[in-house]
């Protein structure tokens, strides 16, 4: 199982809202690398879900229900999604700050790599952002 964080704007499509669809395709990614990111994904495999912008936590675990395929909101084939779907909200969200303090989560892509949307995890890395929101 490969693991991803997937970030979103609350204002454009928050947390609650992909809980009240229950399922969505993840579109609108125009960069290369989170393109490649999307393309990599499996289904079953495990994302958490960052309100990037306002808020600047993780929220909440989603999985892969579908893998990539032609983003449905454009013609150029270059650009594709996954379909993802809602499995559990953190009971406490995790935020950049606390994330960025975490001597286990210094080298993750989020900090790092901080305008990527679509970025894959190591299992640890996952694994502590969990315990963190638990």
């Amino acid at each position: 199982m490969n693991y991803w964080l997937v970030k979103s704007e609350p204002f454009k499509y928050s947390w609650q809202k992909f809980n009240e669809d229950k399922r969505t395709f993840w579109d609108g990614v125009r960069n290369y690398q989170a393109r490649n990111n999307l393309r990599e994904m499996k289904e079953g495999d495990l994302v958490l879900f960052y309100h990037s912008n306002e808020g600047k936590e993780v929220v909440g675990i989603a999985k892969v229900m579908k893998e990539a395929y032609q983003d449905p909101t454009t013609d150029d084939k270059n650009w594709v999604v996954v379909d993802l779907s809602p499995v559990e909200a953190l009971k406490t969200p995790v935020t950049l700050e606390q994330i960025k303090a975490d001597e286990r989560l210094k080298d993750i892509s989020l900090v790092r790599q901080g305008r990527l949307s679509v970025m894959p995890l190591k299992a640890e890395e996952f694994d502590r952002i969990v315990e963190l929101g638990s």
